[in-house]
């Protein structure tokens, strides 16, 4: 269980994580910048099993990896949104960060206690006593989050090969 924090519509990755510090390669290095002009107070106070819950178009703008880079790096459990950028949601799923597309993610309140039943495709709001159901992903691309990102996945297919 983790508390949501709320955000709009169209959350680009520059709001994400701003391009001077692309510079940087290490993930939590990375994640004490996520959202610093947007909710300065957000690398320090998100804890491991929190939820970024947003509306339309999460993760618009440009292709960086990044945006979920830092953003898994913050120990969040999923981004929950009403729909991603293609290329972010691709890039979640290649890095293994779950984005759920929920369509009802407004009625989401930052600061509300959620869970996840995966098995039922829920996200239960514990603050309200409600439940959402959400988008299905394909058994590939579960089998990629479930192996913690796609080159997990591809060595847990074909090896190592160096």
């Amino acid at each position: 269980m983790g508390r949501a924090w709320k955000f709009g519509d169209d959350v680009d990755t520059d709001v994400i994580i701003q391009g001077k510090y692309l510079v940087i390669n290490e993930p939590h290095e990375l994640a004490k910048h996520v959202f610093e002009n947007l909710r300065p107070e957000f690398a320090r106070k998100v804890r491991k099993g929190d939820f970024v819950v947003a509306g339309e178009n999460f993760g618009c703008g440009s292709s960086r990896e990044h945006a979920p880079i830092a953003l898994k790096a913050t120990g969040i459990e999923a981004v929950i949104a009403k729909s991603y950028a293609r290329i972010f949601f691709r890039n979640a799923v290649n890095i293994g960060l779950r984005a759920i597309e929920c369509e009802d993610a407004d009625r989401i309140n930052d600061g509300d206690e959620l869970e996840i039943d995966y098995g039922r495709n829920r996200i239960v709001n514990k603050t309200k006593n409600e439940e959402y159901p959400f988008t299905p992903l394909p058994d590939f691309l579960k089998k990629i989050l479930e192996s913690g990102g796609l080159v997990n996945f591809a060595r847990s297919m074909y090896g190592d090969r160096k």
